[in-house]
Order: C-alpha cells, then structure tokens, then sequence
C-alpha cells in the first residue's frame, strides 16, 4: 500500500513536470482516502457488516428456549385428575360385589389422561396402595396377610398393564374406546390375577381347582369374571365421564399444562 504522504508528494511532483494538473482540494481529499484505507486494510470503503450467526433452536445460546418455563408435574390439571382417581380407590371401602371395583377403570384412566408419564403409571399405584391400607386398618388379619401374597401382587402389576394401555387412549379418548379398553383391563386383570392364584394354589385353602391346573382355575373364576366386566365399565364410566363434565365447566382442565 503507497502511505498517503508519499502519493501526495507524487502528485504533486506530476504537476511540475507537466503532467495532469489536479486541485488542491482533490489532492488532499485523495490523501485523506489513502490515509482511512492504510488504517483500514482498504481504500476507505466502508466493510461489508458481518452477519450474526444464526442460532438453532435447543442451542445454549437461544434465549427463547432458556426462557420459557417448563410445565410443572402437579399443575391444576393434574391435581384434579389425581383428586378423582384417589376418591375412586377409596371406594373399595365400601360394601361391593366380588371383583366390582375401579382398579382397572383407575389405572385406563391415569394412563390415557396424566400428560406425565410417571405420574400415569404412579398414581393408581399409590391410590391402590391408600386404599390398600384403609382396608387393613378397617379389617385387620387376614387382609393384612393378603397385602403381602403372590395374588395381591399381581393385583398392582395388572394395574401398571393397564396404565400402559391406557397410553393409546392419549389425545383420542372417545366413548367406543373408552368401552373397548375398559374390557380389554377386565381380562387383563383376569388372565394376571387368576394366575397368581394359581402359582399359589397350594398354600389357599378352598382353591382346590387351581391345585388342578391351570386351566380348571381360569374356568372357576368365571362366575367371578361378570363383576370384573360390571366394575371396569361402571368406573371407567364415572371416570372418563366426570372428567368431560369437568372440563366443559371448567375449560383449563382441558388444557395441556
């Protein structure tokens, strides 16, 4: 690059030697650009601004993402829903037919209606387990000791199946499947249950049948199966109905947060 004193004193020295005369002002306005070019790496135009880079959404960097709150597990929404399931479990202290109870109706409802996956699965879990010691408070003895065997646990494994089935009622929940998964969770708890009964046949007494085999304890417990069927479509209907109730009063709980 020429320094902006040496092209003036060219000039100049043109001009004496008979070259093409330039005035005064342009010489010293051509300085002042050779001048602003040897600070700025150019003939003193002005740089081209560079562009800021773009920032993807979920970066470190977006604000937008950093900003936004996330929804809480136990919002309104969720409280309301986890209220009803609790009043439902408590009603197994009532006086019911064999097997008329909401266990599965609870767990079809957590599953298609708790946005939290955990919650879905935890819940009906926790409602049996309230339920479970309401009853063993109230009867004591032999419920206690049942709380503990082979058949009662299977009672809560066939609660989480149910929840997870209640998975694909998520955002689709309508009266004709609300009908076809509350059947599906009355022989879900069926099949499960009537085969702990089975694999513990030999220490109950008055399970003669299951001592048998497999097969011979499902067809016995068929006369209990009408109930299963009657529990799981009365609950699912309280359930499921009530939370339409709900949210034509009160339109937030239909809200996603």
């Amino acid at each position: 690059m020429i320094p902006a004193g040496r092209a003036c004193r060219g000039l100049a020295a043109n001009a004496s030697g008979g070259g093409a005369v330039l005035a005064p002002a342009r010489v010293a306005k051509l300085g002042a650009v050779l001048a602003a070019g040897k600070s700025g790496g150019g003939l003193g135009y002005p740089r081209r601004p560079r562009a800021a880079p773009a920032v993807r959404p979920g970066n470190p960097g977006d604000l937008s993402t950093m900003t936004q709150p996330s929804p809480s597990l136990l919002s309104p929404r969720s409280l309301t829903l986890i209220a009803m399931i609790a009043v439902v479990a408590l009603t197994r202290l009532l006086p019911h037919p064999p097997n008329f109870t909401p266990v599965e109706s609870m767990a079809l409802f957590a599953g298609a209606c708790l946005l939290d996956r955990r919650l879905a699965l935890l819940v009906p879990l926790l409602a049996m387990a309230l339920s479970d010691l309401a009853l063993g408070l109230f009867h004591g003895g032999f419920h206690m000791d049942y709380l503990f065997s082979i058949s009662h646990v299977s009672v809560y494994a066939s609660i989480v199946l149910c929840s997870v089935a209640g998975f694909a009622m998520r955002g689709r929940v309508s009266a004709g499947r609300v009908l076809g998964w509350s059947l599906v969770g009355a022989v879900v708890f069926f099949l499960v249950t009537n085969f702990a009964v089975w694999l513990s046949a030999s220490s109950l007494p008055g399970y003669n049948a299951c001592a048998a085999g497999l097969l011979p304890c499902y067809v016995s417990a068929i006369p209990f199966f009408q109930w299963t069927v009657a529990g799981a479509l009365f609950y699912s209907a309280v359930l499921f109905g009530g939370r339409h109730l709900l949210m034509q009063r009160w339109p937030a709980l239909a809200s996603g947060h």
